[in-house]
């Protein structure tokens, strides 16, 4: 497998318990570990991620995402530069508006001149350069330069955003190979609008993932994925799928959110709603890497060739760690045995 594949950890259990998974990632040949933020839902990222890089050597550490809302950009600087300091060279500092962070504790998510400022502050910042605060001005002491900057973007403005002021673009928008040939073409146009070459800008899918015989009896679990994506803004990626569905704002019934629904049973149960069973089938072939690990390694190569330079795989739920994907995709995808 020449693609670099990632694997996604949430912070669901001590930090040490989420490490000792991600050496294991390491020694099965994954190429980076990715750890989103979410203070209500997870421990914290920044404290995993330090533990990841404390217990691993050469796997690369991500976040994905946080943000500059609950975060203020002066101090995701100095997380980055501590952890950067111990992960040398393989930290990447991913951003993104903040949906699970933001929601659940009734603040919005960035706006785009929020998102560019945030980026901008936290850049000079770990350059060692003075910043503007307002009435005061600050630099941060012994700064840490070079950890890439990487961007979480669906639509156009954001894919756009991302080849502008990032150093990569995380992809949510599908693993199709015209979803990602799409996506990377907005987000070469706003590197070249930056005077920035094209090719510099990593491209990194996000999907869904699981090792599966039968993807007409597995799909249904990711009804409330498919109906997330819909109320955040997705309906035009999901209807190049031929995916037409509408999704009240608010689902009462399922908390916090659809995408990190504490009752997953429940949560495909409700948006059955909105979402068929044959919508959960096509979901799981544009946006997922469902099926058998012939399957999956094909569409992966289609993903590189329609531009991608890495993926990264995430197994559907919030609150437990991902231990089977980890094993199932080392032993049958990445060809390492499992033990």
């Amino acid at each position: 497998m020449s693609l670099p594949i990632g694997i996604r950890l949430p912070p669901c259990t001590r930090a040490d318990e989420v490490a000792q998974l991600a050496r294991r990632a390491e020694d099965l040949g994954f190429a980076q570990v990715f750890l989103p933020d979410s203070q209500v839902l997870w421990r914290d990222a920044f404290l995993t991620a330090y533990a990841v890089a404390l217990a691993t050597d050469s796997i690369r550490i991500g976040t994905a995402v946080s943000n500059v809302v609950t975060r203020h950009p002066s101090v995701v600087a100095g997380l980055t530069r501590t952890i950067g300091e111990i992960a040398v060279g393989r930290f990447d500092l991913g951003l993104g508006v903040g949906n699970s962070s933001v929601e659940p504790v009734g603040l919005r998510p960035s706006r785009q001149d929020d998102l560019r400022a945030g980026v901008g502050v936290i850049r000079a910042s770990l350059a060692g350069e003075t910043v503007d605060y307002g009435p005061v001005s600050s630099r941060m002491r012994d700064p840490h330069p070079g950890v890439p900057v990487l961007l979480a973007a669906s639509g156009p403005r954001n894919l756009r955003l991302a080849g502008e002021i990032a150093d990569g673009a995380i992809l949510l928008s599908g693993v199709s190979a015209e979803a990602v040939a799409r996506s990377r073409g907005l987000v070469e146009a706003g590197a070249r609008e930056a005077g920035k070459a094209p090719e510099d800008v990593r491209i990194i899918v996000s999907a869904h993932a699981r090792v599966s015989d039968d993807i007409e009896r597995d799909a249904r679990v990711l009804k409330p994925i498919c109906a997330g994506i819909a109320q955040h803004g997705g309906q035009a990626a999901l209807r190049a799928a031929g995916i037409e569905i509408e999704v009240p704002v608010h689902v009462p019934e399922v908390y916090p959110d659809l995408v990190h629904a504490e009752d997953w049973d429940l949560a495909v149960d409700v948006c059955g709603r909105w979402v068929s069973d044959a919508d959960a089938v096509r979901f799981a072939q544009e946006f997922c890497l469902f099926g058998t690990p012939a399957e999956i390694a094909a569409k992966l190569d289609l993903v590189e060739r329609a531009g991608a330079t890495s993926v990264f795989l995430q197994h559907v739920g919030s609150y437990d760690l991902p231990r089977d994907l980890v094993e199932e995709v080392g032993a049958e995808v990445l060809g390492v045995p499992a033990r």
